[in-house]
């Protein structure tokens, strides 16, 4: 007779909740994660006011109830959470759980669905990961820059081969402090296939089969600047961590960039102008030198001179042919003359 009550009161309760959700207001807050340690919180408080109406927690992947708050019927637990788990209570607003003894069992997504009236129902999902994984390398090079109110896709690549084959890839943001960060996608092998999960609104996860993978962020705001964090675990237990930095910039700084980058190719090419009018301008005249220094060094020696000049190498060798002065008195000189006969006269 009890477990026919309990069974109906689970599906009064889910009845409730979905017709709920159906004609309320659904806003979800962002992920969180915990390490897997006994006596650990798992967060779930309204930022509203008003009257609560219901508290109901989940988990992942058959999404069955596990424990169940209402303010007139009380509380209810499943039972394999029976005396582990715990309404904290703190607030009227609170819906946040403890849970006790835990194992590796209790790893995974819980889903928190708080329904408060007049507002609507409020879902916080918490991701429960194994503590204590030791961390083979920390990639910290990546740096972005995107502006405002555009689109951008990030990246996570697996660079650990040597660790084993991977199994899970998450991606996360942390907050300033980084004492804490918000989950938000899963990529993981479950049977032979890939399965992708996202939980943000303007986040889009998307996952290769060799699980490389992608984040995309619609209209970026300012407070999507900092550090995002990706974690691959492989399956023999070893994570590998990657940081991405991303910084963003508004539309004014956006368009100052551009007007210093046009400035920038401007000047170099004015430069580049310039230094090259330079390096012709002294070519020319080296060569304007080397001229004039070749035809200074022609005037200077004759008989460079001479040798462009055939005139004056036809009178250097007749020179040469002339002989001295005391040559020409001890040499004859020879002269043609004709020998002309004496005229007789003839007798009569």
């Amino acid at each position: 007779m009890e477990a026919v009550q309990k069974e109906y009161w689970y599906f009064l309760v889910l009845v409730i909740s979905l017709t709920f959700l159906k004609v309320s207001e659904q806003l979800r807050a962002p992920v969180s994660k915990v390490q897997l340690q006994d006596g650990m919180v798992l967060d779930c408080l309204c930022p509203w006011t008003g009257r609560l109406i219901m508290v109901s927690w989940t988990k992942q992947p058959d999404s069955k109830p596990l424990a169940i708050y209402h303010p007139d019927y009380g509380v209810n637990y499943a039972a394999a959470y029976e005396g582990r788990v715990e309404f904290s209570n703190a607030s009227p607003t609170d819906g946040s759980i403890i849970l006790t003894n835990v194992t590796e069992g209790d790893l995974g997504l819980y889903s928190c669905f708080l329904q408060m009236f007049p507002q609507g129902s409020w879902t916080k999902d918490t991701l429960v990961e194994k503590s204590g994984i030791s961390t083979v390398s920390v990639h910290s090079d990546t740096k972005l820059v995107v502006a405002e109110s555009q689109n951008l896709t990030m990246w996570c690549k697996y660079n650990g081969a040597h660790a084993g084959a991977v199994s899970e890839v998450t991606v996360e943001k942390l907050w300033s402090d980084q004492q804490g960060s918000t989950l938000l996608g899963v990529c993981k092998e479950q049977e032979g296939s890939v399965e992708v999960s996202d939980f943000e609104d303007r986040v889009r996860v998307n996952c290769s089969s060799d699980l490389e993978l992608s984040v995309q962020l619609s209209s970026v705001v300012k407070e999507d600047g900092g550090l995002y964090r990706c974690n691959f675990t492989t399956d023999t237990g070893v994570q590998t961590t990657s940081i991405i930095q991303l910084t963003t910039i508004s539309t004014q700084e956006r368009i100052g960039l551009q007007d210093v980058l046009y400035l920038y190719i401007g000047g170099g090419v004015a430069g580049a102008f310039v230094l090259m009018s330079g390096v012709f301008l002294l070519m020319w005249l080296s060569r304007r030198r080397r001229r004039r220094r070749e035809e200074y060094r022609i005037q200077l020696h004759p008989a460079k001179r001479r040798q462009n000049n055939a005139y004056d190498q036809g009178a250097v060798y007749d020179r040469m042919k002339k002989g001295t002065k005391h040559q020409s008195k001890n040499n004859p000189v020879y002269v043609n003359l004709q020998t002309v006969r004496g005229y007789k006269k003839r007798q009569r």
